[in-house]
């Protein structure tokens, strides 16, 4: 027999409560549980004893506390601890957690039993599915998605975590170490900050730094180099301001600090060492941390006792490399480019346009990867882009000019680097925000590869408006295959076979009208814009819940369609990547979705940018063999997922321009290797195809590169297509197969055209 988890009911007899006695406790048994209604007797399978009394929600709050909070883990991801401060144990099944927005919630998991005075650790990607960001806030609200049993708001990341000290208490403070699902630990921490071992005007000298938010008295800690006899033992009532530097100098401790030698801090005691540093040879200048406080030791630019650090080389890296000053669908923009082959950090740093009184400060623990994009948006440094302007970032202090660039008219599109990061500015020929720029002679635009020719394939008016993405499949003894095509508005999913030259829905099993989408719990209207089969899983992209119209929710959600028995479909699964896109406006989202296949990824050498490696697929567990790729209509970026079938868990593994200002769908062509991605009438319905560099030597090799740009047919008008598919080389007839087109207008009381594209490869 199992061990036995239990909460009793309050002894004052205030509240209604009801024991939970979980005994030889199965995934399966909890999952029962939990689904039970409140007043509904429970039945338990052989060698299971359980009931189940809920407690009243507001008798938790001052019990149950978010406890600890980790918002800049990256991977494997963030996390909230709690903390149970009562003498019972406390089921929190069906319990939501959220972020700052109300549209980000997770419902706890059957058998979420925090123990009496004990920690329950709630993991991005496992209990909940959004990110925590640099200023935002955790929330444990009761099954009633409105009580809030507690909260906890932060203003920057945490350079460990924030915690309560101690625990469950009202103070919150920066942890001196991270204690994931164990007592805080908020002791006084204090690190070397900066070392001058070879004399300045004023001899050797010892900075300490504070990272948390208050004073920290340092009083009775001990200082010493690497020789145990040589100490000084700081002051009673000696305090570092929160986030402040405190200098010792040798004149005050009382030693020289030699060429090979160390630095060390001692607690109190005179025996816990809090810090150390150690080196062996004097530096240039000095040596110092990189940046304040958290990151390694370096050999800095300049000496800087008493102030934040100079690090030199990583301002140096740091260029502006494009600029957007006449709003795209995001408004202005100005992209960064880390050079290189090191993160840096930017805390701190401060972007300016050509007016000294406005700027904006990076917030802490803003970081720029090796070799890598940040992008600066108008709603973040909160001022446009004139026409006659400049871009310009200063090193922390807002007065050493880091890097700029003047123009004195809008760029056609943007102005970048080329190459990025070292190369002249120039008018670019694609907008590339977040990759790299494309400049130069402007790419042509090939004619269409098939027949000029475009005729309408579906009775007149049998849509309506707002059809969107569409995906051809090949099924058995259906020989012109089937087409799934999804509306967005109400969202609908439609099976279509061809029937006499018309692609006419599915008469039996309820699809004659099309499928309602709903998302996982049953609720909602799904706006669909793309759609991928895979086998009888449909894969569809939607932007927002068009019940909720106003509020951005990008996400994947996957039907079975093996199962036809009624007029509406239910997600089985959910993919919500809003936390890891840039934000975009709520009809600006996902628009087509497509999957690519690992053999195809590892033949070619993908790159894994989440990793800085090639793409191996077993990194990421129960992926359905291959990656989706989704298209955002506001950008015109392509991201390609990984999603975990089992725990629901994504990561984005790379991203890239796709090529237009926006994209509307896009379709892999897994015979030929090569990705469309599609425009409307925004871009005079044109497309461009992709394919992954194999090319040694090139510094986009293994990456998605735009190839081919093409016109859109001649005989097609210039409409508002949101969809884009076509039959298999199967299909060929004198090099040529069908091509399918989804009119979101229904110009002229018709929503899908044929046409036919070319059976060759590019």
């Amino acid at each position: 027999m199992g061990p036995i988890l239990s909460a009793s009911p309050n002894p004052q007899g205030d509240v209604l409560s009801r024991r939970i006695t979980l005994r030889a406790a199965t995934l399966a048994a909890l999952a029962a549980l939990a689904s039970c209604a409140p007043d509904t007797p429970l039945s338990a399978p052989d060698g299971l004893r359980a009931t189940r009394d809920l407690v009243a929600p507001s008798s938790l709050i001052g019990t149950i506390f978010i406890n600890e909070v980790e918002s800049n883990q990256g991977t494997p991801g963030d996390w909230i601890e709690l903390y149970n401060a009562g003498a019972e144990a406390v089921d929190l099944s069906g319990f939501y957690i959220r972020d700052d927005n109300n549209a980000r919630t997770d419902r706890l998991p059957a058998g979420s039993v925090i123990p009496a005075g004990g920690y329950l650790v709630l993991d991005e990607g496992n209990q909940f599915s959004f990110g925590l960001g640099a200023a935002d806030q955790a929330r444990l609200f009761a099954p009633d998605g409105t009580t809030i049993i507690d909260q906890y708001t932060w203003s920057a990341h945490a350079a460990t975590t924030y915690a309560r000290c101690p625990d469950g208490s009202s103070n919150w403070a920066t942890a001196t170490l991270t204690t994931k699902g164990a007592a805080n630990d908020c002791s006084v921490r204090v690190v070397i900050n900066e070392v001058e071992s070879n004399g300045d005007a004023v001899g050797d000298w010892i900075e300490l730094y504070n990272p948390s938010l208050a004073p920290v008295d340092v009083g009775g800690f001990v200082l010493s180099d690497n020789n145990d006899a040589q100490r000084y033992v700081i002051p009673a009532g000696t305090l570092i301001p929160a986030q402040g530097h405190l200098v010792f100098l040798e004149s005050t401790f009382g030693f020289g600090l030699g060429g090979a030698d160390a630095v060390r801090l001692f607690r109190p005691d005179g025996v816990t060492l809090a810090d150390s540093y150690t080196w062996t040879t004097h530096a240039a200048t000095t040596y110092g941390r990189c940046p304040d406080g958290t990151g390694a030791f370096v050999t800095t630019q300049a000496s800087t006792r008493g102030t934040t650090n100079n690090c030199g080389a990583p301002t140096a890296a740091v260029k502006i490399n494009e600029v957007e000053s006449n709003a795209d669908p995001v408004g202005d923009w100005v992209e960064l480019f880390n050079t290189s082959a090191q993160p840096v950090d930017l805390s701190g740093y401060v972007f300016r346009d050509d007016d000294n009184t406005r700027g904006y400060t990076l917030p802490a623990g803003t970081v720029i990867p090796a070799n890598g994009y940040l992008v600066l948006l108008e709603s973040q440094f909160g001022f446009g882009l004139g026409g006659a302007d400049q871009a310009r970032l200063f090193a922390p202090g807002g007065v050493t000019l880091v890097d700029s660039y003047a123009w004195s008219t809008h760029a056609p599109l943007t102005y970048g680097r080329c190459p990025d990061g070292t190369g002249a500015f120039s008018a670019t020929t694609v907008s590339t925000r977040g990759a790299a720029n494309v400049c130069g002679t402007p790419l042509s635009f090939l004619a269409w590869p098939g027949g000029s020719t475009v005729s309408t394939v579906d009775a007149a008016n049998t849509f309506g408006s707002n059809m969107s993405g569409l995906s051809f499949q090949s099924v058995s003894g259906v020989p012109t295959g089937v087409v799934w095509a999804v509306k967005n508005g109400p969202g609908t999913l439609y099976r279509l076979t061809n029937v006499n030259g018309v692609w006419t829905p599915r008469a039996s099993r309820l699809w004659s009208n099309g499928k309602a989408l709903r998302y996982p719990d049953g609720t909602g209207d799904v706006d669909a814009e793309g759609v991928v089969a895979r086998g009888s899983a449909i894969y569809v992209s939607a932007e927002r819940n068009n019940s909720v119209s106003n509020v951005s929710r990008l996400s994947i959600l996957r039907y079975d369609v093996s199962v036809e028995n009624g007029a509406t479909l239910v997600a089985t699964h959910e993919w919500n990547l809003t936390s890891v896109l840039p934000a975009v406006g709520a009809n600006l989202g996902l628009e087509g979705i497509t999957f690519v296949p690992d053999a195809y990824l590892t033949a070619r050498g993908f790159l894994d940018e989440s990793k800085g490696r090639a793409y191996t697929p077993a990194d990421y567990p129960n992926h359905q063999g291959g990656l989706f790729l989704v298209a955002v209509e506001g950008t015109g970026m392509v991201h390609a997922f990984a999603l975990d079938h089992v725990n629901g868990s994504f990561t984005r593994v790379a991203s890239f321009a796709g090529g237009y200002p926006g994209a509307m769908d896009l379709t892999f062509d897994e015979e030929l290797g090569q990705l469309w991605v599609i425009c409307d009438d925004t871009c005079q319905g044109r497309s461009a195809v992709h394919r992954i560099d194999t090319q040694a030597g090139s510094v986009t090799r293994g990456q998605f590169v735009l190839r081919e740009r093409f016109e859109r047919p001649t005989g097609m008008p210039n409409t508002n297509n949101e969809g884009f598919t076509f039959a298999p080389l199967s299909a060929c007839v004198n090099g040529v197969r069908p091509a399918l087109w989804a009119d979101d207008n229904q110009l002229s009381g018709f929503a899908l055209r044929q046409g036919t594209v070319t059976c060759s490869p590019f």
